[in-house]
Formats: structure tokens, sequence, C-alpha cells
């Protein structure tokens, strides 16, 4: 089995951010205590659930993006790049609603748009 780069442009843009997707999930599933200190988030002393929780979300989304980039057929980038624009449009309502206007929310929603719109514009024709 040959490893499968995309010719086209845009395609490229929608693998590569699929391929970022599933390095920043690696890291979640590897090291939730850091990622989770990376995000102003402490969990409780003696209680597990936090770490696999996080864990969880990071294994999650390895998952989705890793199907993408093994697949890489247009309509699992649609539900990938679907997936990860609902997810940066619950962090805007987060900003709006939660005063969750951090640098941090920010910046985890530029990557969130930067990687949807990426996967998207290919999906819909646009690069």
């Amino acid at each position: 089995m040959d490893f499968y780069f995309p010719i086209e442009f845009g395609e490229q843009l929608a693998f590569l951010s699929a391929a970022a997707a599933a390095l920043i999930g690696c890291f979640i599933l590897f090291a939730p205590g850091l990622t989770l200190k990376a995000l102003g988030l402490h969990p409780a002393e003696g209680r597990p659930e936090g770490l696999g929780a996080a864990r969880s979300v990071g294994g999650l989304i390895v998952g989705f993006a890793g199907t993408a980039l093994l697949l890489a057929q247009p309509t699992v980038y649609l539900a990938f790049g679907a997936a990860v624009g609902l997810s940066a449009f619950a962090r805007i309502l987060s900003i709006m609603s939660d005063h969750g206007s951090t640098w941090r929310n920010l910046l985890l929603l530029v990557v969130q748009a930067a990687i949807a719109s990426l996967t998207l514009a290919y999906v819909f024709g646009l690069t």
C-alpha cells in the first residue's frame, strides 16, 4: 500500500488541515495533563475522569482526522470540515455567551476556523 498525498492544491490544503487536526488530537490523547494546563483547566486531584474525558476527545479527533486522511474522499472531508466548523461555532457562542473572550479562546477559534475553512473550501471547489 502506497502513501497517498494529493496532487491537487485544494485537496493538499484539506489533507494538511486534517493532518494538523490529527497531530493536535495525538497531543490531547497522549498528553492530556499538559493539554488541560495549556487550556487553563485543571482536573480535581484524585479524580481521573477529567483526564479520561480529554483523552477521549483526543481519540475522537485522531479517529475522525485519520479517517479523512486515509479515505481522502470529498464526502469524508465534508463531514470532517462540518464537524470542525460546528466546533468553531460553539467556541463563538462561548465567547459571546460565557464572557470567554480570552486569548486562548480566540487563538483556538482561529485554528478551528482555519482547519474547517481549508477543508470545506476544497469540498465546495473554492480552491
